[in-house]
């Protein structure tokens, strides 16, 4: 099928297919509604969700079993290979901070690391319908770092605050490293 055929979907009714596919984990809720914003294109999602795409089949199968895959849009919005260290130590905050319960843990790091490359707040670039899907994302996956989060702070901004922290800048403002005065501080190569 399709990119333009797809169009005519919405993400209401491409969410609806993905539920009545889904294997019964509390996350495919939450991961349906990604997937639905960013197969109907809103979405700030680069292709597979950040993932490879084998990584990306197997998440498809093993939370949406039912669900034909090639239904899913995908577009040609890569990765940006420079901010790799930044989506390194992303990696590393967030598989630090894994709730334990479930492989998907794994796959959800991978989008929310591809979220975080975008600008606007993270629920929207990931295609979230609402703040509180992220919050029970977080929850949900990285119990550890959501919980550290009790003042309610925006999700990118206390994700990079952490960066922050773990290099011991404690007066970081920035919405992402990028954009940070004190980048190089934190990504100039090691002397």
């Amino acid at each position: 099928m399709s990119n333009a055929a797809l169009a005519i979907d919405t993400p209401e009714s491409v969410y609806a297919g993905l539920m009545a596919a889904r294997r019964g984990d509390p996350i495919e809720d939450t991961l349906a509604r990604i997937l639905a914003s960013w197969s109907c294109g809103m979405a700030n999602m680069p292709d597979w969700l950040g993932m490879a795409w084998q990584d990306f089949y197997a998440m498809m199968a093993f939370h949406f079993p039912g669900h034909p895959v090639h239904e899913i849009a995908t577009f040609d919005r890569p990765l940006d290979e420079r901010r790799i260290d930044e989506m390194e130590d992303l990696r590393k905050l967030l598989l630090k901070n894994r709730t334990g319960r479930s492989t998907s843990e794994l796959w959800m790091t991978d989008i929310l690391i591809a979220g975080c490359m975008a600008d606007d707040h993270l629920w929207q670039d990931l295609g979230l319908w609402e703040r509180a899907d992220l919050s029970r994302l977080m929850l949900e996956n990285f119990e550890p770092l959501a919980l550290r989060n009790d003042r309610d702070m925006k999700w990118k901004k206390f994700l990079y605050k952490q960066l922050c922290e773990t290099e011991g800048i404690y007066t970081c403002r920035a919405p992402s490293c990028e954009v940070c005065a004190d980048y190089q501080n934190c990504f100039a190569p090691e002397e």
